[in-house]
């Protein structure tokens, strides 16, 4: 017995056929036009984790920017050196379609700093927390620049190092459990969550801290900085040396290393006046 007449079979068909192909479109609309908006959209605001995180410390941040509406991308540092990541977040910053307002925390500084060299896209950049580097500044004499800094101590006392297959040159360095609170979170963090961020922490090649920076952006680029006054990493003198160094529009907070944690609402905030700025 026939379950179909010819006819049924067709109109099945160029039902079975349209639905194929809407869905196809639907995925390849959204797969072309992710990093994709009109030109007079807002600004992508590209979100930058520092050494021994992830995107997740952007968090908090990233919630309340999308509450007031801003598009916000939070791509993996690599943590591999300051010129291999600057690389990879310039690779990436070529998929997106409009202005940007790129964001660095802590090392994420120094490599927003030479990734967004001549890259007209980026109309702002900000500084959490983070180094803001000169040509040929390195991580290691930033953070010696003036007393107070944690990590201004013998590496041996501050690093589990770990080697990487295939390289007698760097290792992976992860900050001992003993260090990691009273330098990131010495206050504003619980206990409990200061253990799961030691948990996840994410390596920094050792190289990193040595490797010279390039021209910097900030020369060409409008900057805003952060301030965490309790920062036990970057001594505030320091970071305010920097900013005012980058003409960069500053804020002081009372806050630790993480004041995207501690303190989103001002890192928020700040982000937000870069970001009307290119209006």
């Amino acid at each position: 017995m026939k379950l179909f007449s010819r006819r049924r079979l067709v109109y099945l068909g160029v039902a079975i056929g349209a639905l194929t192909l809407g869905g196809v479109g639907i995925g390849t609309a959204q797969a072309s036009t992710s990093h994709s908006q009109p030109a007079s959209a807002k600004p992508t605001v590209v979100l930058v984790h520092g050494a021994w995180a992830d995107g997740s410390s952007w968090d908090k941040v990233t919630a309340k920017l999308q509450h007031d509406g801003c598009r916000v991308v939070a791509p993996p540092n690599p943590l591999t050196g300051v010129d291999k990541d600057a690389k990879v977040l310039r690779a990436y910053l070529s998929t997106i379609t409009g202005p940007i307002v790129l964001v660095g925390h802590s090392y994420g500084g120094m490599v927003i700093t030479n990734a967004a060299l001549g890259n007209k896209q980026v109309k702002a950049l900000v500084y959490v927390d983070a180094y803001i580097p000169d040509k040929d500044d390195t991580v290691k004499s930033l953070t010696g620049a003036v007393p107070g800094s944690v990590f201004a101590a013998d590496p041996s006392t501050l690093f589990d190092f770990v080697a990487i297959p295939d390289d007698a040159t760097a290792a992976n360095l992860y900050v001992k459990p003993s260090v990691f609170g009273k330098a990131f979170a010495d206050k504003g963090i619980s206990a409990k969550d200061v253990a799961v961020l030691i948990a996840r922490q994410r390596p920094l090649a050792s190289n990193a801290l040595d490797e010279a920076a390039g021209e910097p952006a900030w020369r060409t680029i409008p900057s805003w900085s952060v301030v965490g006054k309790q920062d036990a990493i970057i001594p505030a003198a320091e970071q305010i040396a920097m900013s005012k160094r980058a003409k960069a529009q500053t804020v002081e907070i009372n806050a630790p290393h993480l004041s995207l944690v501690t303190d989103p609402g001002a890192v928020t905030k700040q982000i937000e006046a870069a970001a009307k700025a290119t209006d």
